[in-house]
């Protein structure tokens, strides 16, 4: 497959997670769109990956397993992020009964 299709693909999932961030008022729904946009990242990181080592520059049988091992780890940070973020919007809406983001602005005075 050729990388223009994969570069493509993750500009499409990262506008989707833009204009979801930007539009919606929903905690969750906006913390669903920021994790769409860390998973374009992540795409485009195994494919750059592939293609770096399809160009000759290591024919070992580990060869593009960098960008693998790279996600691997922004995976494991982005669990972590959703345990805190899950957290804090449990907490908000107990205290609040409501997800909305704009309702926090309320709660700072």
């Amino acid at each position: 497959m050729l990388i223009e299709r994969y570069i493509y693909l993750a500009i499409a999932l990262f506008c989707i997670g833009i204009v979801g961030v930007l539009a919606r008022r929903n905690a969750i729904i906006i913390f669903m769109c920021i994790e769409l946009m860390l998973n374009a990242v992540n795409l485009l990181l195994v494919a750059f990956s592939k293609m770096h080592y399809a160009a000759g520059v290591a024919k070992n049988a580990t060869a593009g397993i960098d960008g693998q091992l790279f996600v691997f780890f922004i995976m494991v940070v982005a669990a972590a992020e959703v345990s805190v973020g899950l957290a804090i919007i449990v907490m908000m809406y107990r205290n609040t009964h409501s997800v909305d983001v704009n309702f926090l602005n309320r709660l700072k005075h």
